[in-house]
């Protein structure tokens, strides 16, 4: 367990998005589960919403200090 929180830690966009592209994906799978989508219409809606979450968040991240990165670099 500590060797997850060190890794998310030293990465923190890349498990942020992890998070929450979870999150979304979960969402949008649990709304449209009775909408009868074939399996490249999953795939393709699964794929556009890690992309938003990862827009997300770099959006995000715009405002930070970019020396703290490099700190931990």
């Amino acid at each position: 367990m500590q060797k997850l929180l060190d890794w998310a830690q030293d990465h923190p966009r890349l498990s942020g998005w992890l998070v929450l592209g979870i999150g979304m994906v979960a969402i949008v799978m649990y709304s449209g589960r009775n909408a009868g989508l074939n399996l490249f219409q999953w795939c393709m809606l699964v794929l556009s919403t890690l992309s938003v979450a990862a827009l997300c968040v770099w959006i995000l991240t715009w405002e930070e200090d970019p020396d703290e990165f490099e700190e931990g670099i």
